[in-house]
């Protein structure tokens, strides 16, 4: 027993040995902007968020604030806030945490020179208290902190190996560290009980000085360049108060408390959730997500016309609170869960990988922390919602308990039966749901596994779903046979996906395969016509590449996944194309479509490979989606990110069954060299 605990202790310790640290930042007074326009809480934000970390364990002096109107703090402009960032990052060492929370004004304006342009052209910059505006065709702000900014300073503290988690307490704030018009800050309701609403047009921002001495000048800051590779972000986690086309409200919290003073929602939220003493960051989230529900409906009454925020999450949520570790403390997806009577409903069904029979763990966290679980069964299955039965053991629970659900196993219908003599090789690596399991009758084998000794391995196709001219083919190795029996999963749960969305259609969403020259769009062919019976695809001449373009004119957001399988058997993810972050598609409109195009060089090379395109509306309380597509391996390397994207509303009213749009597209070489579908 000592010597499992000291292998356990040296298993956490660069859990037990990270220093914690965070910079707080409050904005609540735009001193060269009029007065309409400036916020309250800010100011008692970063005091409620210095209190909750001073009892989570941080030191005081390591908590750096830069905040108007709290004493010794100094004041947020746009060059102190990147002096305190560099001082936090010269601070910090590998196994460190950091923790990066803004409280103020964010807006949205074009900036043609980010690497990455967002598919609705817009970048979102959060406001120091010396933000400028230029007014003109071209609005050019200074004073303020770019998506970009922000960007290249999460990735030069990862590049130390340091955690970094972000919160942002402001609107047009879900691009933030990803380098349409938002409500004007107004003041809504009575004196005593003021709604004011974190948000502002570029063009509501002043080039002159309206209330602070002509003497003061925003001071240009430079932009920290990005390294030189991107790094993955394991080590990363960042929660948003809206999404970018939103806006969030500062109000008197907690509502009807004698006590009560203004705070931003989200950061109430955070402090709020942070006393059931939450384990992981998803933990953390899904408590925020629970504490908005009856705030967010009486907002919804006193100011109809008003679109609420939908908080986001991104990054690896399944990592341990304020430590610094890329290991996730589960790999299997969590789903939050609502009790209505001795029932559970979850956001998640069919499209996520939960099916009916299927068993699960429920949880119940109680309000002190305590955790209670039984075991359960998935009774019904949709493609977007499931529910079941709350478990005997778990019914006398409170009412004021937050509700999770995780997988035990995966499906048995999706998995990849494999017929052989021997057992499967070890160190099989799947995301959820996903799996590789022994066939044990050669009538239902997907795949015949022959180990040819020095020769290598042979794999037999036998299921029609792969509809592939070549039915076997032999890999040198045992490394070489894990991959591709791990891609012929993915590709039997790709091809259930299309199957669960077959001839689904999303309004306003469109995906066109195009064919490219150079600069020069030569021909488009709409994905859902070539994922059906049309004729083969042209081969693609010298100079010649692929191209995908997504664009959404629906009015709302989406959860997107862009991914396939090249001819070598690898997973390709496109979008997202990195670990940890967004699948959210930004919201568009026919008159401001948000567009993206994205090339596909691995399905220029041609041979047999596979391109799937997933995509559903965003919706309230809305689990993970990823559709089981979750993380760009390296070849040979588990990975330890779980990639995923909440979003938290209201709950959905009852609706019929969600739209969806699914294609597969196959791309193989036939007799005449030409591509098909």
């Amino acid at each position: 027993m000592q010597a499992l605990l000291v292998l356990w202790l040296l298993a956490c310790g660069s859990l037990a040995f990270a220093t914690p640290r965070a910079l707080l930042v409050g904005v609540s007074e735009l001193v060269n902007q009029p007065q309409a326009l400036w916020l309250q809480a800010p100011r008692n934000d970063v005091m409620l968020m210095r209190e909750a970390l001073l009892k989570q364990g941080f030191a005081a002096p390591d908590i750096a604030t830069l905040a108007d109107g709290v004493p010794g703090a100094a004041l947020p402009e746009a060059q102190a806030i990147h002096e305190a960032l560099a001082r936090l990052l010269a601070q910090s060492k590998s196994g460190d945490f950091v923790l990066l929370y803004f409280s103020g004004h964010g807006t949205r304006l074009r900036d043609v020179a980010k690497r990455y342009q967002e598919p609705d052209g817009l970048s979102e910059n959060f406001l120091a208290r010396d933000v400028r505006g230029t007014l003109g065709a071209d609005t050019v702000l200074s004073g303020d902190l770019r998506d970009a900014d922000f960007d290249a300073w999460i990735q030069a503290f990862l590049a130390k190996n340091v955690f970094v988690a972000s919160v942002f307490d402001t609107c047009s704030a879900n691009s933030m560290t990803r380098g349409s018009v938002d409500a004007p800050a107004t003041a809504e309701g009575a004196g005593d009980d003021e709604v004011r609403w974190r948000g502002l047009r570029s063009m509501q921002l002043t080039g002159g000085n309206v209330s602070a001495p002509s003497s003061a000048r925003a001071t240009p800051v430079p932009v920290l360049p990005l390294p030189a590779e991107s790094v993955p972000r394991a080590r990363y986690v960042a929660f948003f108060a809206s999404e970018s086309h939103q806006i969030t409200p500062e109000l008197r919290l907690p509502r009807k408390a004698r006590n009560a003073r203004a705070q931003g929602l989200l950061t109430w939220a955070v402090v709020e959730a942070l006393s059931r003493k939450p384990a992981t960051w998803r933990d953390l989230f899904d408590g925020v997500l629970a504490l908005y529900p009856p705030v967010i409906d009486e907002l919804a009454q006193r100011f109809p016309t008003r679109e609420l925020p939908s908080p986001v999450a991104e990054g690896n949520l399944d990592a341990p609170l304020f430590a610094n570790s890329g290991a996730p403390a589960s790999t299997r997806p969590v789903w939050r869960a609502q009790r209505s009577g001795d029932s559970l409903a979850i956001g998640a069904g069919l499209l996520d990988g939960l099916a009916p029979q299927l068993p699960v763990r429920v949880l119940a966290t109680l309000d002190d922390g305590t955790v209670r679980s039984a075991p359960g069964t998935v009774a019904q299955a949709r493609l977007g919602a499931a529910g079941l039965a709350v478990p005997a053991a778990l019914k006398d629970v409170a009412g004021s308990a937050f509700w999770s659900v995780t997988p035990l196993t995966e499906p048995a219908a999706i998995a990849l039966r494999v017929r052989a003599d021997k057992p499967l090789p070890a160190g099989l690596s799947l995301d959820y749901p996903a799996a590789i399991r022994t066939a044990e009758d050669a009538a239902n084998a997907d795949v015949r596994w022959t180990d040819l000794g020095a020769a290598g391995h042979r794999i037999e196709l036998l299921a029609p779903m792969f509809g592939t001219t070549v039915s076997a083919v032999v890999v040198p190795d045992t490394a070489a046979l894990r991959r591709r029996l791990q891609a012929l999963a993915q590709l039997k749960w790709l091809a259930q996906l299309q199957a669960y969305a077959k001839e689904g259609q999303l309004d306003g969403f469109d995906a066109a395969l195009e064919v490219w020259s150079a600069d020069r769009m030569l021909r488009s062919t709409p994905v859902a016509q070539a994922a059906g019976a049309l004729p083969a695809l042209p081969g693609l001449a010298t100079g010649e590449r692929l191209r995908l373009n997504v664009r959404n004119t629906s009015g709302r957001s989406l959860d997107l996944v862009v991914a396939g399988i090249d001819a070598r058997g690898t997973l390709q993810s496109v979008y997202p194309d990195e670990p940890g972050e967004s699948n959210r598609f930004k919201r568009g409109t026919p008159e401001q479509p948000a567009v993206k195009r994205f090339d596909l060089p691995w399905l220029d090379a041609g041979g047999d490979a596979r391109l799937l395109v997933m995509a559903v509306p965003a919706t309230p309380y809305s689990a993970p989606r990823l559709f089981g597509m979750a993380s760009a391996q390296a070849e040979g390397v588990q990975a330890e990110v779980a990639q995923v994207r909440v979003r938290g509303g209201q709950p959905p009213a009852e609706r019929s069954e969600r739209q969806v749009f699914a294609a597969l597209l196959r791309r193989g070489t036939g007799p005449d060299g030409g591509a098909r579908p």
